[in-house]
């Protein structure tokens, strides 16, 4: 492990890539400390740490890297950037241009992307002003120093122009650096968050208000649901494939075999990461209407009971999520999988798989074994999603982050390691595998 390490820096074009990723996120987490005006941080960072360890603002404080509880010019995240993100890949399915655009190759990525840009900008307005009714509601607006259009234009500015130059960072670490820059982003701020927890929960320890069974207990789930996590990103059902011999010209390429890994689980943290940020909406709109309504009102009530039963922690919201998990499992696969083209791939060079006809009984065979398999990974993502959280909160530690973060900080990992992984064997230099290199696992 420390000789991969070593042999980063001993690969010039990696280590720029790895140390423009470390800078690009050092900037992110300066950002973070950076107020929007005309707010009184010290005192609202006060009220804020009470309000934050749970709930829909626990949630928004641990995915924007401790943004919200600071009001930072980051509060509002890449939570909008993602959103747009759904929207224009739901919308894909249904609108025939948008489709169109998306079999156009390099040059429709980036029509659709310059689309998702314009759209989060949108978004974030609408988030923006919704975050300046938010604060004001805080403390009955006594953290605030001016109340009016000038703050709410000033404050959204700042909240658009934040999420704008995150999505800019993020775009630079995909591009420049080593990783998914939006996913490493997500990643940063949970991470951040983490040694607070354990000071939390220290504290907690300190005055008998957690004892050192449930501690022991926790960790140990905890290191489970970690290598769990890995089992299951790595898991995939190899299907046999035999090339017959064929003759090109002159030469003659000899049958051969080999394997077609179909993942357990294609989505990785994307279906999270987007479950979440969908998840978010109802929820944090309902909190910005409840602050502008009278509190002995029909609707104060009907805004409660949304925040209330959409919030991190309540069942009825772990059952939409399960849902939602389980619906971008299989969205994200039908996106990332096409058994249709690969089984006309297979036909075109000489390659069947044993027992079933060539064309499209291959394509239903490979949809069939990937809708069965699909399923067992959506809802392990559930499970790792929901659980630990909920042990948790019966355990009474502190752990914000949640089983969510804990598959994001993970898959992120894993993600990232490949990436290194590759460009060091490309070079002939060891990885951080000496056997097996991440390779899929045989799973179900």
């Amino acid at each position: 492990m420390l000789s991969a390490f070593a042999n980063i820096f001993r690969v010039q074009e990696l280590k720029n890539r790895v140390l423009f990723t470390f800078a690009i996120l050092l900037v992110y987490r300066i950002g973070i400390h950076v107020p929007v005006p005309g707010v009184d941080v010290t005192s609202l960072a006060v009220f804020l740490g009470k309000q934050t360890s749970g709930g829909v603002l626990g949630f928004l404080n641990t995915f924007s890297g401790g943004a919200l509880k600071q009001a930072s010019i980051f509060a509002l995240g890449v939570m909008p950037y993602i959103s747009m993100s759904i929207i224009l890949q739901l919308l894909t399915a249904v609108i025939p241009t948008l489709e169109k655009l998306s079999k156009e190759g390099e040059m429709g990525r980036r029509k659709i992307t310059q689309y998702t840009r314009i759209g989060t900008v949108g978004l974030c307005i609408v988030q923006g002003l919704g975050t300046t009714y938010l604060l004001h509601s805080f403390g009955n607006g006594n953290y605030i120093y001016h109340w009016g259009l000038g703050f709410q234009f000033m404050t959204v500015l700042a909240l658009t122009t934040g999420t704008i130059f995150i999505m800019w960072l993020g775009e630079q670490i995909t591009e420049y650096g080593i990783g998914n820059g939006m996913s490493l982003i997500i990643f940063a701020g949970i991470v951040a968050g983490i040694p607070a927890q354990l000071a939390q929960n220290y504290r907690m320890f300190s005055i008998n208000q957690i004892n050192l069974f449930s501690l022991i207990l926790f960790s140990v789930f905890t290191l489970l649901t970690i290598a769990f996590i890995v089992v299951l990103q790595q898991g995939a059902r190899k299907i046999p494939v035999q090339y017959a011999t064929r003759v090109v010209g002159r030469q003659v390429f000899k049958g051969q075999s080999t394997q077609l890994p179909l993942k357990v689980d294609y989505s990785g943290v994307i279906a999270v990461i987007f479950a979440s940020s969908i998840l978010i909406f109802p929820s944090q709109i309902a909190r910005y209407l409840e602050s502008v309504v009278s509190l002995d009102s029909w609707f104060y009530s009907f805004f409660d009971f949304i925040v209330t039963n959409l919030s991190p922690g309540a069942y009825f919201y772990y059952v939409i999520y399960s849902f939602l998990i389980i619906f971008f499992c299989y969205f994200y696969t039908a996106i990332a999988f096409n058994p249709i083209d690969l089984s006309e791939n297979m036909k075109k060079y000489g390659g069947f798989i044993p027992g079933i006809r060539p064309g499209q009984p291959t394509a239903e065979f490979i949809d069939k074994t990937l809708t069965r398999i699909t399923i067992w990974g959506a809802l392990a993502v559930c499970a790792i999603a929901i659980f630990p959280e909920i042990i948790a909160r019966n355990l009474h530690i502190q752990f914000n982050f949640g089983g969510t973060s804990l598959l994001i900080i993970v898959g992120v990992s894993l993600d990232t390691m490949k990436q290194i992984e590759s460009h060091l064997l490309t070079r002939h230099y060891e990885g951080f595998m000496k056997k097996g290199r991440l390779k899929g696992r045989s799973a179900f």
